[in-house]
């Protein structure tokens, strides 16, 4: 499976260096895997199995659990095998100029991996990871070219409706494994759970099953899958992803067989799914189209004889499953050579050409004989014993769930699906190699020996295997052992005498016969029948309303208005957790209310409530604002009161920060919200706001009383320095228990500066860095007599924007504001401080020294591009992770040390500062981001605001106010 994936990551070097003869390489890797297959034969063979278990998720015992039996060995050989003949045959069937082929090449050889992967896979989870990742890799292989509209839509059919069956699946699957305790498919066959829950999970399980296989009503999307390259219909409609469905059925019907409606409903619609596509089949002038509803048809026999579950039946489904994997293969490999060699795949325009192709025609007679069931084929052994399987349904000491009737009308159908096989199988080969009457001989280009080896190779192994009945059936039979046999124990092999099941094969051989000589006059009948509703256009039909719905459904709630977005989630928060906890307070009567613990906490929220209705009554921006501050304030005080000093300083900092960047957003935006009347939807508003409040109040309060257990509050602290040497609870736990939370927290600072930069300026990040240097002369009211101290940009200023008292605060505070970050950078493991406070009140000094002199002074402060100050941090953050790595430690690993410095005494640093310092660059870029695009830039379309007042002239380049100032 690895070396699946390495070939899929280096395909793509290959295909440029070498052109298609990459394939020939790439070829190797399932060889390899056929090789390795063969190598355990004799382990499989004895009945044990090959294990190996690689562990990927510890934490919820997630493992790579890989297994090879008797069946699986055998489905390894078939994905493996097809897939190496397929990827040879492709050297041949592209050009070196062919489009698309480097994404081809690598998608192809991981396809073939994702089948190994779902063939081996036991833990159920994991089986189905690669079973959608077949899904993915169809969907690429159906549509690759991009011009195809044809091939577009048949992928975008194929991923939709394998996609929910996937869903479905996903879900039985969950189920399965929560009921049994155990997501082990092997454990879950072997003791399989009882009950209603287990009958609805396997039942979602199969729905998965029968859309990946094309059963009916899925069936539609496999025809449409032939606008795919010759190649990859052969190895997606024998080998590879149709028959993930079928391979599902077959591990799950030892231990499953016997549950509710398995025979009955398995066996009709594959019964239905073998009829519908062999009429179909019968009437299709495109011989790739017709053997693409030749598997269709195949897919639902495979399905009616993997489900029966029984030895007998076992035995012939998994013969079949081999024979269907050569001779369909062999066929399309057949249909790519004879299109590459006419141009066509018109079976009436097709004329003569088994004369110029002996031996494609060969191959293709001894292929279609093998499907068609004709001895001395594998079709013809597996077919036989199918014969004895399903006749076994038909005794009155017959398997449960089909009674004798039901089995008889089961052989019908099957009998009837049969004989349609003949005949499209028949009008397949006249059409594709027969001379026809007064039809011009087809036009054959020569095909090159390597070009038609594939299709002979699997050809002939179809002929050789119907020779190997014995050793088939020891191999087979390891698992077919494991189902209840019925009557006597049978075998594969060509001959069984003078018995029903021969009497049944020459029954199907001549009625399909006459179907084929009748077969003008059939079609004519099958155009009058045809039904007015396809399930294709049911399907179009279903998209259509999927579209119009999601349409109508986003034009009532994503109106634009931030508002209704606002009031639609309270409002489901108030109906759903509401309604959750109005039931949880009316159904306790042992709740104890405690009003507050301090004196302070309802007069802090007195305050709070106040300001919040007069938020809400008001109608300036900045008094709104400033009175939703004092709620922030007030929590902080809260934070402060309940013993949390840590968050109650984060808080402070966070609500500091947020109210002058939201005052300086004020300047471009009018002072009132609204200059008409307020309206009675307000009243409804503040309802929905209080209601919310009630509801989150009632929720913690339910919540915080229905402890189940004792809390760890009690040994928090100790625990804190045992994991993360470190004394304050907060901050180990940011940096130490969930660092992880922490790191993907800073990933979203980083994603929302970069979307403040984007939104907010198109042009560039914040207008580039500029220093006092670069200031225009006509800013430069007083810069000369400034520059000596070391805040000189205010010079920059007019003496009206200026404030003396602000100047001389900011120098005196903005050194103590820096040092003062550093100690709650350094100070923060042990006590109230860390990476985020220590960067929010960096940001404050930035902020501080921007009030006073301006953007030429915040550049002066730090001369840094924002981004690179939060990649930076972001770098850290990762690296200090990762280091404990290069010392043989875990990701994210605490360690300590302690240092003696001169003058400071011990110092015990942990080495989760370095994810603070992380953490605190992150946070400075963000601030200084801020200040960059609410601020300077702000400040610069003040200012050309201005001067186009004053001027009564536009200025010449917006985009550059330095420059635009220099030509005023």
């Amino acid at each position: 499976m690895l070396a699946h994936a390495v070939a899929a990551a280096v395909a793509p070097a290959l295909v440029r260096r070498l052109g298609r003869r990459a394939f020939a390489v790439l070829a190797l890797v399932p060889v390899a895997a056929v090789v390795w297959a063969l190598a355990q034969t004799g382990t499989v063979l004895d009945g044990e199995t090959v294990w190996q278990r690689v562990s990927w998720i510890p934490t919820i015992d997630l493992q790579l659990d890989l297994t090879l039996d008797a069946l699986r060995w055998l489905l390894v050989l078939v994905v493996a095998g097809v897939g190496a003949v397929v990827l040879l045959y492709c050297t041949w069937y592209f050009s070196d100029d062919s489009a698309g082929l480097v994404a081809f090449a690598s998608t192809f050889i991981a396809f073939v991996g994702a089948m190994l992967g779902l063939v081996v896979s036991d833990n159920t989870l994991v089986l189905f990871v690669f079973w959608e990742l077949t899904t993915v890799c169809s969907f690429l292989l159906i549509g690759f070219d991009p011009t195809n509209r044809a091939a577009r839509l048949a992928a975008i059919q194929a991923l939709v409706v394998t996609t929910l069956g996937g869903l479905a699946m996903l879900v039985g699957l969950l189920m399965l494994g929560q009921g049994a305790g155990t997501y082990s498919l092997t454990a879950l066959v072997a003791d399989p759970p009882g009950g209603t829950a287990t009958s609805v999970a396997l039942w979602l399980v199969l729905v998965g099953a029968l859309s990946k296989s094309a059963i009916v009503p899925f069936q539609f999307w496999l025809p449409g899958a032939m606008a795919a390259p010759t190649p990859v219909s052969a190895y997606l409609h024998a080998a590879s992803m149709v028959k993930a469905g079928l391979i599902l059925v077959a591990l799950l019907a030892p231990g499953f067989a016997e549950v509710a409606g398995w025979r009955p409903v398995l066996t009709a619609l594959g019964a239905l799914t073998m009829l519908l596509g062999g009429w179909r089949a019968l009437r299709q002038v495109d011989i790739k189209l017709l053997l693409a509803y030749g598997t269709v048809s195949q897919l639902g026999f495979l399905l009616v004889v993997l489900a029966v579950g029984t030895r007998t039946a076992a035995l012939a489904g998994v013969a079949l499953v081999l024979a269907h994997a050569l001779f369909k293969a062999a066929l399309f490999l057949v249909v790519g050579v004879v299109d590459q060699a006419t141009g066509t795949r018109d079976l009436h325009v097709l004329s003569g050409v088994g004369r110029r192709l002996p031996w494609v025609a060969v191959a293709a007679v001894l292929a279609g004989a093998s499907m068609a069931g004709i001895p001395p084929l594998l079709g013809f052994v597996a077919k036989e014993t199918m014969w004895a399987g399903l006749l076994e349904l038909t005794e009155p000491d017959g398997p449960s769930g089909l009674p004798p009737w039901a089995g008889w009308v089961l052989v019908v159908a099957v009998l009837a699906g049969s004989c349609l096989t003949v005949a499209y199988t028949v009008r397949f080969l006249w059409g594709a190699f027969a001379a026809k009457p007064g039809v011009a001989p087809t036009e054959v280009a020569r095909a090159g020996v390597p070009f038609v080896a594939g299709p002979v190779l699997l050809a002939a192994l179809g002929l050789g295997l119907g020779f190997a009945g014995a050793a088939l059936t020891d191999a087979v039979g390891v698992y077919a052992d494991r189902l209840p046999a019925v009557g006597h124990d049978e075998y594969l092999a060509l001959w069984h005498g003078w018995e029903r099941p021969l009497l049944l094969t020459a029954v199907t051989v001549v009625v399909g016969g006459v179907l084929f000589v009748v077969r003008d006059p059939l079609c004519h009948l099958q155009v009058r029948m045809a039904s007015p509703v396809s399930a294709v256009q049911v399907y179009q039909a279903g998209l259509r309303g999927v579209d119009r719905v999601a349409v109508e459904v986003t034009g009532f709630v994503q109106r634009g208005s931030a508002a209704l977005y606002l009031a639609i989630i309270l409002g489901v928060m108030v109906i759903g957790p509401g309604a959750a906890m109005v039931w949880a307070l009316a159904g306790r009567s042992d709740l104890d209310l405690v009003a507050w613990d301090r004196l302070g906490q309802p007069i802090v929220g007195a305050v709070m409530i106040a300001a919040a209705i007069e938020t809400v009554r008001s109608r300036r921006r900045l008094r709104a604002f400033i009175l939703a501050g004092v709620t922030g304030y007030g929590c902080a005080v809260l934070f402060l009161l309940h013993g949390a000093p840590d968050i109650a300083l984060t808080q402070v900092l966070v609500e500091t920060l947020v109210l002058v960047v939201i005052v300086l957003v004020l300047r471009r935006l009018p002072d009132y919200f609204t200059d008409r009347p307020l309206r009675p939807i307000r009243f409804a508003r503040m309802a929905l706001a209080g209601a919310m409040g009630m509801v989150v109040t009632g929720a913690l309060y339910v919540a915080g009383s229905s402890r189940l257990a004792v809390p760890d509050t009690a040994d928090l602290v100790q625990r804190a320095y045992d994991f993360g040497y470190g004394r304050n609870i907060v901050n180990v736990t940011l940096v130490d228990v969930r660092a992880w939370d922490t790191f993907g927290e800073i990933s979203v600072l980083v994603v929302a500066a970069t979307g403040v930069a984007s939104l907010i300026f198109v042009d560039t990040r914040s207008g580039g860095v500029r220093r006092l240097a670069d200031a225009p002369s006509p800013e430069r009211f007083d810069l000369q007599r400034s520059r000596p101290t070391w805040l000189a940009a205010p010079g920059t200023l007019s003496p009206d924007r200026r404030s003396i008292v602000f100047e001389v605060v900011t120098r005196l505070i903005f050194h103590g504001m820096v040092v003062f970050s550093f100690y709650l950078l350094l100070a923060g493991h042990n006590l109230p401080g860390g990476g985020f406070a220590a960067g929010l009140v960096t940001g404050l000094a930035l902020m501080v020294r921007y009030l006073a002199g301006g953007r030429y002074e915040l550049d002066e402060a730090l001369p840094l591009d924002a981004g690179v100050v939060i990649g930076t941090g972001l770098f850290v953050a990762a690296l200090s992770g990762l280091g404990p790595v290069a010392f043989g430690g875990e990701v994210l690993q605490t360690a300590d040390v302690y240092l003696r410095l001169p003058w400071l005494g011990e110092l015990h640093l942990v080495s989760s500062v370095g994810f603070d310092i992380g953490v605190y660059l992150v946070v400075v870029g963000l601030a200084l981001d801020l200040l960059r695009t609410f601020g300077a830039r702000l400040d610069r379309q003040i200012l050309r605001a201005q001067r186009e007042e004053r001027t009564g002239t536009p200025e010449p380049s917006p985009a550059d106010d330095e420059t635009a100032a220099s030509a005023t």
